[in-house]
């Protein structure tokens, strides 16, 4: 899957929260990990559930956002 995956520290919970910026249908942060790895992986179970309901309900999958680069400044 090619979407996006953004996951910080949360003090709060005391965990990784995960953010899946494309899925705006989903409560956000829409999962989580005690540990960086586990976030990760289950970022990914929750996009393969989100695009396999998505796909069985026919509704249209979520636009992937695409890399931009920012042109660096050169010094005067």
């Amino acid at each position: 899957m090619r979407y996006t995956i953004l996951i910080q520290w949360s003090d709060e919970d005391n965990c990784f929260v995960v953010f899946l910026p494309e899925f705006t249908n989903v409560m956000q942060p829409c999962t989580y990990g005690n540990n960086y790895l586990e976030a990760i992986q289950n970022a990914q179970e929750v996009i393969e559930l989100l695009v396999e309901t998505a796909i069985k309900n026919g509704e249209p999958l979520p636009q992937r956002q695409k890399f931009q680069t920012v042109p660096v400044l050169q010094a005067a």
